[in-house]
């Protein structure tokens, strides 16, 4: 899965892996372990090009394993060696939704805003809103289903993503 921060990426991912019976990683927790630094030290201490060099070695790591339910972090997609390796990884999903409501979701969760680098001087929905913009062209070029979350439940996202999963047929729920 692919999309912006506050998407649901994490909770639709376990769900999901649940449902379809498969492993499931978050690239950012997995990130955090390998290196022994949490996401917003990363950035402080060593600048975003070392974190994407390492979410980049991440996800080389994570895509050997094509059973997995993988939620990635999100801006994943900056990078075209990212992109190639997310379409050839498997079923991509991009979760989406209004970055208003994204700003909502990560005030809400304690984990929220002190665990995600700002990557803009602006506030909140107005850095959302430029980062989405910025990169929904990218989301799209990996994305074989698009999911709106806003105004639906973990549980009715990871129905939309099951509706819409490659040999569903053959699936079990």
């Amino acid at each position: 899965m692919v999309g912006l921060r506050g998407t649901g990426k994490s909770s639709v991912g376990r769900i999901l892996a649940d449902r379809l019976g498969r492993p499931f990683a978050d690239a950012d927790v997995e990130l955090e372990a390998a290196s022994g630094r949490s996401i917003p030290s990363i950035f402080a201490e060593l600048g975003e090009p070392c974190f994407r060099d390492w979410e980049e070695r991440m996800l080389g790591e994570l895509t050997t394993r094509p059973e997995l339910i993988l939620a990635t972090g999100g801006g994943v997609i900056l990078r075209e060696s990212n992109r190639k390796r997310l379409r050839e990884f498997g079923f991509v999903v991009w979760l989406t939704a209004d970055p208003a409501l994204l700003a909502d979701r990560l005030l809400a969760n304690p984990r929220g805003l002190a665990h995600r680098p700002a990557l803009t001087s602006a506030g909140t929905i107005a850095e959302l809103a430029d980062v989405l913009q910025a990169r929904a062209s990218l989301y799209r070029e990996v994305a074989d289903l698009v999911v709106e979350t806003g105004g639906r439940t973990t549980r009715q996202v990871v129905e939309a993503i099951l509706d819409g999963w490659p040999d569903r047929g053959e699936q079990s729920s």
